[in-house]
């Protein structure tokens, strides 16, 4: 027996039984108690004819005295059988309406409906593990090559929104913590069409969480996690996590194939490029002097290829600490780090934009990076844009910079996988 039935056998049985009760006294009442034909010989009404009666009775719209009219004794009896079923029907029309509204019942309903659209779909399913701008992106690009998914997220107003999404595919979704062993068992971890595990939350701690519990319950499933962190993606593979995917380090790497080999990038942009889409020119870098704003996990990652390569670099970010812990690498000597932000003018020009080939925004803000980006045009009208993309909501006004190259995590997490 199901949970949704269970519950409703517990919160109904008693409306039931009272409802039975009522009919059966009403009906018991109806048949005992005696009439008078039109002869004047006295009659008893049928079970059929009393089930009858009061089946109409009850709704209290009435169906007429029948097979006969009735006598005083019948009518008084009539108007009690009113009473009876209407308290008895409000009774049970009120546990029906606290029934639907209880939110155990609603989340059995909303978990069998789910278990449903699981035993629905037709091939595998890849199991995604947060549904941001990250899970939003890869299930879009998923479905698109008809490859069904199911989401997990422990924000109600997600899963709620899941089925206005225009995806190509129906995409089922439970609401839940995926750090959660029971969570990840009733989404479907060991049903037999899980393919894979997708973590893509927004904290690598959850998605260490989700990797480890995935791999003890179904070892043999491929896990793909997202990690920002060097000590959490090492962490990852030690348990045998298939895939980790480092949004910074990947765009470095991919920074690195438009600068050094344009025909290669453009052959991988067409490759893991959005279906349906028109297919992009390549990109040629300037191999001079570059700039860094913001000097954390993105910019250390680009200054990384860029010094391998011998290109000189100037960082520009307004920690004292990290300028410090800069200057003491004897392979940062050739580079300088200038204290500040980097959208104003007088910073950037010290910096040496105007001869500058390119510049970085790389900052976690992205206010920030658009000022950057709009007052280095100023300066430069010809400088090579590479900007940091953090949220989609600002998608547009990234787009409006023209900025040479732009760089989404989600996005560039959902071409990864």
């Amino acid at each position: 027996m199901s949970l949704v039935t269970s519950l409703i056998m517990h919160q109904m049985r008693i409306p039931i039984i009272i409802l039975i009760l009522g009919y059966s006294i009403s009906i018991l009442g109806m048949v005992i108690t005696p009439g008078v034909d039109e002869q004047g010989n006295p009659w008893h009404m049928s079970f059929f004819d009393a089930f009858y009666f009061v089946s109409f009775t009850a709704t209290t719209i009435g169906f007429g005295e029948i097979p006969l009219p009735f006598s005083s004794a019948q009518r008084t009896w009539a108007l009690v059988t009113v009473y009876i079923s209407v308290v008895t029907w409000f009774y049970s029309l009120g546990k029906i309406i606290s029934l639907v509204q209880d939110p155990l019942f609603r989340d059995a309903l909303k978990k069998n409906i789910f278990s449903k659209q699981i035993t629905r779909i037709p091939d595998t399913f890849i199991l995604i593990c947060g549904f941001g701008e990250t899970g939003n992106a890869l299930v879009k690009a998923l479905t698109e090559r008809n490859i069904h998914a199911v989401v997990i997220d422990k924000d109600i107003s997600i899963i709620q929104t899941l089925p206005l999404q225009e995806f190509q595919l129906l995409v089922p979704g439970f609401m839940g913590d995926a750090r959660d062993p029971d969570i990840l068992i009733q989404a479907g971890l060991q049903h037999e069409k899980c393919a894979a595990v997708i973590a893509v939350t927004a904290s690598d701690e959850s998605n260490l969480k989700i990797a480890v519990v995935s791999k003890l319950l179904h070892p043999d499933i491929c896990v793909v996690c997202r990690s920002e962190f060097a000590d959490y993606e090492d962490n990852m593979f030690s348990f045998g996590t298939d895939f980790v995917v480092n949004p910074f380090d990947t765009f470095a790497n991919i920074f690195a194939m438009a600068m050094y080999s344009p025909g290669l990038h453009l052959l991988y942009d067409w490759l893991t490029g959005v279906p349906d889409t028109d297919l992009t020119n390549p990109i040629y870098l300037e191999k001079g002097h570059w700039i860094i704003c913001g000097f954390g996990r993105f910019g250390r990652s680009l200054y990384q290829q860029l010094l391998n390569n011998n290109i000189q670099v100037t960082i520009i970010d307004p920690s004292e600490e990290k300028r410090e812990a800069f200057l003491s690498q004897p392979e940062n000597k050739h580079n300088d780090f200038i204290i500040g932000t980097g959208f104003d003018e007088h910073t950037l020009t010290v910096a040496g934009t105007e001869e500058a080939a390119g510049l970085i925004s790389g900052t976690d803000n992205d206010t920030n990076n658009l000022s950057i980006i709009m007052t280095a045009r100023e300066i430069n009208p010809s400088l090579f844009i590479v900007a940091r993309h953090n949220k989609k909501s600002n998608e547009k006004l990234f787009a409006a910079t023209k900025a040479n190259i732009i760089m989404q995590p989600s996005e560039i997490i959902a071409r990864k996988i």
